[in-house]
């Protein structure tokens, strides 16, 4: 049987010294699907959350980390979108299995690379960009001329959200993080309306101040509990709110005030990208087809890759995702 090299982690789960390059069987493309050679993937944060067992895998994820990736169509089967070829150069999402050589993928989950993009830049645009569009389209119904306030400001997919709703036509566009370097990049680079350092200021007492009272009509957090009561007192009437991480934790302090849901009507919903079926995340590669690969082309919109790593270097790439220094995307190449 043909094998390829991939990361695996020993044991099966553990801490990023666990990894290491090993060969595994290649995939075999199935009905509608496309094997791709992987030239470059991107890192995420569920990335570190999976190495540890601490992320429930859909059924249809091989147990080989990565979701997203950049590569050359080595071979097609039948069933698959026409549009795709042997030799074309793309990028895609998958359900895992991206940090190897070759990934066998569903082709409604590709899209063509543009000759804009380097290989490492088109492998960090499908999990951050889809992520950033659904959670600003599809669940928080934005409207041009709603105010947005993106947590975790400077981390990849905020980022890619900033750009979008500026895009988009919002009327100001919020962001907290954790340095005033990270702030100033915010500012500076991104344009945002205000950014606040969550280490230094009070977040929600500083936008209740620059919002006149008057709040933020949509927020996407990827803080969770320790963000739970801010976020209600900042939301707009009518606000929505987007959750989609839980990086300080699920469980809420006493005393927290509800009141404002009822008072306000805000909704608050969570979501997740990797747990949803096929034809749900096509429509979101449509969408990202359809708003930003155009803006990506044009240089409206930038992929901020902090840094690449070459696929042997694939633990002190995880050391410093965990780190939480970066400032945008990790890259490994092969």
């Amino acid at each position: 049987m043909p094998e390829m090299r991939a990361v695996v982690v020993k044991g099966g789960k553990g801490p990023a010294d666990a990894m290491s390059i090993k060969q595994i069987p290649k995939p075999t493309p199935s009905m509608g699907q496309a094997l791709i050679k992987i030239k470059a993937f991107g890192l995420n944060r569920m990335d570190l959350l999976q190495r540890e067992g601490l992320y429930p895998l859909p059924p249809q994820a091989p147990v080989t980390m990565g979701v997203e990736f950049s590569g050359m169509v080595e071979s097609v089967a039948a069933g698959a979108e026409s549009d795709f070829k042997v030799g074309d150069a793309v990028f895609g999402l998958a359900y895992g299995g991206a940090y190897a050589e070759y990934i066998v993928v569903d082709t409604g989950m590709l899209v063509h690379k543009p000759v804009q993009l380097s290989w490492e830049e088109a492998a960090c645009v499908p999990e951050t960009w889809i992520t950033a569009s659904q959670a600003l389209h599809i669940i928080g119904e934005f409207k041009p001329g709603n105010s947005v306030l993106w947590h975790a400001g400077a981390s990849s997919v905020s980022i890619c959200g900033i750009q979008l709703a500026k895009a988009e036509g919002a009327k100001a566009i919020y962001a907290t993080a954790g340095s005033q370097e990270k702030c100033d990049f915010l500012v500076s680079e991104l344009g945002v309306t205000a950014a606040f350092n969550y280490k230094t200021q009070d977040w929600a007492a500083e936008l209740t101040k620059v919002t006149d009272g008057a709040g933020v009509d949509l927020i996407v957090d990827f803080v969770g509990a320790n963000y739970f009561q801010g976020n209600l007192d900042v939301a707009a009437r009518d606000g929505r709110i987007v959750i989609l991480g839980m990086m300080s934790g699920q469980k809420l302090q006493n005393g927290v005030d509800i009141s404002g849901l009822l008072f306000k009507r805000l909704r608050v919903e969570g979501s997740t990208l990797r747990s949803r079926e096929l034809e749900y995340q096509r429509k979101l590669r449509d969408s990202l087809v359809k708003h930003v690969l155009p803006r990506l082309k044009d240089g409206t919109f930038k992929v901020f890759v902090e840094k690449v790593f070459a696929f042997t270097e694939i633990v002190e790439a995880h050391k410093l995702l965990e780190s939480n220094q970066t400032r945008g995307k990790l890259a490994c190449v092969i």
